[in-house]
């Protein structure tokens, strides 16, 4: 769980961070309540989940829309 939720939210930051982010959070947040051996890997999941909305937040603030646009 650690290691999909350090890739979801690196894919988050590039694609889908509506999705993505909250998801990665929740899967570091269930890896590190069952003590996995990648705590590392987790709280990169989860720091990258957090910034995934953040990031978000700041499009929508700029764009008012949740969509992206180039």
């Amino acid at each position: 769980m650690a290691v999909a939720s350090f890739i979801l939210g690196l894919l988050g930051l590039l694609v889908l961070n509506i999705l993505l982010g909250p998801t990665a959070i929740v899967l570091a947040c269930a890896a590190l309540y069952r003590g996995t051996g990648r705590k590392g890997r987790a709280f990169l999941g989860l720091g990258l989940g957090i910034a995934d909305l953040v990031v978000l937040v700041t499009l929508m603030q700029f764009d008012s829309t949740v969509s992206w646009s180039f």
